[in-house]
């Protein structure tokens, strides 16, 4: 392949993942695309079949990402060109595409952060035999927070009940952010065993927002791109890239709506949450299971 290897963020819905993708996106030597979630299957005709009626969303990314690169712009008419681009490609695998975006941002290096791929852990084998090679971020949120920006935003919440993130020991069920949290942190570090090392690297997502220029500094030099002042600079401008901003009259989305309203990035100081105490989404004021109380702290949380 004459194309530098992908990066694969992997992390839950709402897990800083849209800001962290903007922030390596503006790198010179890198471009960071929305969620054009193509691995999610394996032919471009089946990734359309799943994107039609309330969930057209899926392709919006990767429409808007067409119409950049194609087109130079993302406009009604862009867009019109990007949906006959993919409706003369509908046989070929959802790799195929990729190998083709990866050939045209190229010497660049993509920076993908598709968080439909947790989901299924076909998807991410399926991106493991695509890119044997390709790099994997894995980032994660606190579940306190994480699930607090879940309960807050409607779609997510339905994308909750899809996923079946239920607490089934009350009746009738409830919807809680916690069990779709650690399902997505256990398959992603499954998968993550069958990658080399050199290939992965784990960060906190509040890390990089409290403190970018560690944090970016080690992400780069792990990947092997330049580090200076002047890129460090580059990465802080999020609000640059072409995609933190509403899409065009029928692909409005691809990155998290609350980024893409406001994508200037804002350095957090505020103190990471506590595990112990009662959930603000449980009525009864439970606390997390057992198994969540594990695995976070296993991940450096308290």
């Amino acid at each position: 392949m004459s194309f530098p290897q992908p990066v694969i963020i992997l992390a839950s819905p709402r897990s800083f993942t849209s800001l962290v993708c903007a922030m390596l996106g503006q790198h010179p030597e890198a471009y960071g695309v929305p969620e054009i979630n193509l691995f999610v299957k394996e032919t471009l005709q089946e990734l359309v079949d799943v994107s039609q009626g309330a969930r057209q969303f899926i392709l919006h990314g990767l429409l808007r990402t067409i119409a950049q690169l194609y087109s130079g712009e993302q406009t009604i008419e862009s867009v019109a060109m990007a949906r006959r681009w993919i409706g003369q490609r509908l046989d070929y695998n959802t790799a195929d595409i990729y190998w083709d975006l990866c050939n045209k941002v190229a010497p660049l290096r993509i920076i993908d952060k598709s968080p439909a791929y947790p989901k299924q852990i076909t998807t991410l084998q399926r991106i493991n035999k695509t890119f044997p090679d390709a790099y994997y971020l894995y980032i994660t949120r606190h579940p306190r927070e994480q699930g607090k920006s879940m309960m807050k935003a409607p779609q997510a919440v339905a994308e909750l009940a899809v996923a079946d993130s239920l607490d089934y020991s009350v009746y009738p069920p409830v919807i809680d952010p916690q069990y779709d949290w650690y399902r997505s942190q256990s398959r992603i570090l499954d998968f993550l065993n069958t990658i080399p090392a050199h290939q992965q690297m784990f960060i906190r997502g509040e890390e990089i927002i409290s403190n970018p220029e560690a944090y970016l500094d080690k992400i780069c030099h792990w990947l092997g791109l330049s580090w200076n002042e002047s890129a460090y600079q580059a990465m802080l401008r999020t609000e640059q890239s072409p995609y933190a901003c509403m899409g065009p009259y029928g692909t409005e989305w691809g990155n998290n709506p609350g980024f893409q309203k406001s994508p200037v990035f804002r350095p957090s100081t505020s103190k990471i949450s506590k595990l112990a105490g009662p959930l603000p989404w449980s009525k009864d004021k439970k606390g997390f299971l057992p198994e969540v109380l594990y695995l976070a702290r296993e991940l450096g949380y308290e």
